[in-house]
């Protein structure tokens, strides 16, 4: 049986990527912090993943099990040498913390001649995630070794998108997901024969697919957590049944439409039917999430290449005013989360520096810059409001 190490054993590891894998008959190893998920995935070697909806269907995935990445260093790295596949759904920043554990894996690899041709892909909200990942591996890797990886090992970067709504179960490794995934992968970066994943498109031009869903999904569901938050709603379903904040998401996906299809020269239509997917998925009953939640790590998403600041500042270069960004933006700047760092941080830095500053910064914009001095003045706007 093939075997995946799947780094990242929480809901979208175990709801969505792991699913996969098992259902393309890999033995699924993963490996996680997480001591009670490992030790039921070890003694269980299987798990129930449901589906929101109201069907409430639910399947079993088998041929899994587990390694804990902090007291199992040694199991890590044999699994790594042993894999077929390297997979990856830890969250952007965890990236380099498990790049360590991969450099220290393929290096044994590499030292006992076991190094073989395999792919690690990593399933993150970003872009360009697998690039990312292999930058910080190579960071721990010798001159020799590096060479050898770079012979061996594909790094195709992928495009992920599937909703987990927030739950509670008694089974520590039941799950819940969407019905709806979409899972792209870079086909030319990949060492070897194509696997057959189903429900999985390998593409040889990827970006399309990963400012696409970025753009689309993230931005939205960002709009609807920061514009909802401003309005007093809670959860993500009362926030988009609500007629305003539905009318200011879908003008803010009419700019990210906008420059989507002029950057790649989609087929509006088809796009338009895209984006009326996006908002249904939004308006599911059983995906309702925490605004606070969805709001999280407010820095990061406003960064000069994320969700909301991106689209906004190449809309302005062609001479167009994205307000309905602006406005998501803005909103964005109140996010006051007590328990998320990076909320706490942004609240800081809008208390101490102003909120022109503070975003100029976190943007990487002048204070000048046009986008700038428009989200200061809808800022305002908000706080005249409180």
């Amino acid at each position: 049986m093939r075997r995946a190490v799947h780094f990242g054993a929480g809901n979208i590891g175990r709801g969505f990527i792991g699913a996969v894998l098992s259902k393309a008959g890999y033995h699924v190893e993963f490996v996680d912090v997480n001591e009670e998920v490992i030790k039921e995935l070890n003694r269980t070697g299987q798990y129930t993943v449901q589906i929101a909806s109201e069907q409430k269907e639910s399947f079993t995935v088998n041929q899994v099990s587990g390694i804990h990445s902090s007291t199992q260093k040694q199991d890590v790295y044999h699994a790594i040498a042993e894999a077929d596949l390297i997979t990856a759904s830890v969250g952007p920043s965890i990236l380099p913390i498990i790049a360590k554990d991969l450099a220290g894996g393929l290096t044994e690899a590499a030292q006992k001649e076991k190094l073989h041709e395999l792919n690690i892909v990593a399933c993150e909200n970003m872009i360009n995630g697998t690039s990312f990942l292999k930058e910080e591996i190579e960071k721990h890797l010798s001159q020799e070794v590096k060479q050898k990886v770079n012979e061996k090992i594909g790094f195709p970067n992928s495009a992920v998108d599937r909703i987990v709504p927030i739950q509670h179960h008694e089974d520590p490794l039941t799950v819940e997901v969407e019905p709806f995934f979409e899972w792209v992968i870079e086909q030319g970066e990949w060492k070897g024969d194509v696997p057959v994943l189903e429900g999985v498109q390998f593409v040889e031009d990827l970006n399309p697919f990963i400012e696409r869903k970025l753009l689309t999904v993230n931005t939205g569901h960002a709009a609807i957590a920061y514009l909802g938050l401003a309005e007093g709603f809670t959860t993500v379903d009362q926030a988009i049944a609500d007629p305003s904040i539905k009318q200011k998401v879908e003008k803010v996906l009419d700019e990210t439409s906008d420059f989507l299809i002029q950057k790649y020269d989609l087929q509006e239509e088809e796009h338009q039917k895209y984006v009326h997917k996006i908002i249904g998925r939004f308006q599911n009953p059983y995906l309702s999430d925490d605004l606070s939640r969805v709001g999280r790590a407010p820095i990061r998403k406003l960064g000069a290449k994320e969700r909301l600041v991106y689209p906004a500042v190449s809309l302005m270069k062609e001479g167009k005013q994205p307000e309905g960004l602006i406005q998501a933006i803005a909103a964005a700047l109140l996010f006051d989360e007590k328990s998320d760092e990076e909320s706490s941080k942004l609240q800081h830095a809008v208390h101490e520096q102003g909120v022109k500053q503070a975003f100029a910064q976190i943007a990487d914009l002048t204070l000048e810059d046009e986008l700038v001095l428009e989200v200061e003045k809808q800022f305002t706007k908000y706080a005249e409001k409180r």
